[in-house]
C-alpha cells in the first residue's frame, strides 16, 4: 500500500477538521461519504463533461469523509466495533457504485474489463477481513490498497476529462488501446488480484507462525 507512507501527513488535513467535530456522530458521517460514492457512480454512468467533473468531485468527497470519521471516532472516543463494520460495509459498496458506474458507461469503459477490476477490488477486500475470520489479525498489505485506488481512480478520471469527457478516445496500439478510464479499470483488475494473491499468501503463512 504505497500511501501508508503518507498517513501522517493526512492527518494534517483531518485532524484539525475532526478535533471541530467531535459532538457529531461518526456514523452519520459514514453514511454522508456512502451517499457520496453513490452520487459518483451514477455521474461515472451518465457521463460527459458535466457529470464526469461532478463524479470527481464527489469521490474527493467520499475519500475525505471517508478517512474522517474514523478520525472523529478516535479522538472522541466513540470508536466501536459496530462502527468499525458499518465503514467497510459502506466503503464495499461504495466500490461497487463508483467503478461500477465507469463499467456499465459504454464509452469509458467495456463491460468485461469493469466486471473484472470490480472482482480484483472485491476479492483484494475480502481476503484483507478473511484473515480476521481464521484469527489472525486483519490484512491491509500488497501492492494496491483502497487509498491507492482512489488516488489512481480520481487521476484516470482527470485525465479523461482532459481528454475526451464524453468518450470515444482510445490509447494505446492496435489490440490494446483503451479509453483513459478504461486503462485504470484495467490496471485495477491486475492490480487489485495481484494484492488479493499477496494478502492471501500472507495469511497462509501466518498458519505456519
Amino acid at each position: 500500500m504505497v500511501l501508508d507512507r503518507y498517513r501522517l501527513a493526512a492527518d494534517r488535513f483531518l485532524v484539525p477538521v475532526a478535533s471541530r467535530m467531535l459532538h457529531v456522530n461518526p456514523n452519520a458521517v459514514s453514511w454522508t461519504a456512502f451517499l457520496a460514492s453513490v452520487g459518483a457512480g451514477i455521474s461515472f454512468f451518465l457521463g460527459g463533461g458535466w457529470f464526469l467533473g461532478l463524479a470527481l468531485f464527489l469521490l474527493l468527497v467520499n475519500s475525505y469523509l471517508d478517512a474522517l470519521d474514523g478520525k472523529i471516532a478516535r479522538l472522541a472516543g466513540r470508536a466501536s466495533a459496530r462502527g468499525d463494520f458499518l465503514d467497510h460495509v459502506f466503503d464495499r459498496y461504495a466500490d461497487v457504485f463508483m467503478l461500477g458506474g465507469i463499467a456499465l458507461n459504454a464509452a469509458y469503459c467495456h463491460l468485461t474489463v469493469g466486471t473484472l477490476a470490480i472482482i480484483g477490488v472485491l476479492l483484494t477486500s475480502y481476503m484483507g477481513t478473511q484473515a480476521q475470520a481464521v484469527g489472525q489479525a486483519r490484512v491491509y498489505g500488497g501492492i494496491l490498497g483502497r487509498a491507492d485506488r482512489l488516488v489512481l481512480l480520481f487521476v484516470g478520471g482527470l485525465i479523461q476529462l482532459a481528454v475526451a469527457p464524453s468518450g470515444g478516445a482510445l490509447l494505446g496500439v492496435d489490440g490494446l488501446a483503451f479509453g483513459p478510464l478504461e486503462w485504470f479499470m484495467v490496471l485495477f483488475a491486475v492490480l487489485g488480484n495481484v494484492t488479493a494473491i499477496q494478502r492471501a499468501v500472507k495469511i497462509w503463512r501466518g498458519f505456519s507462525r
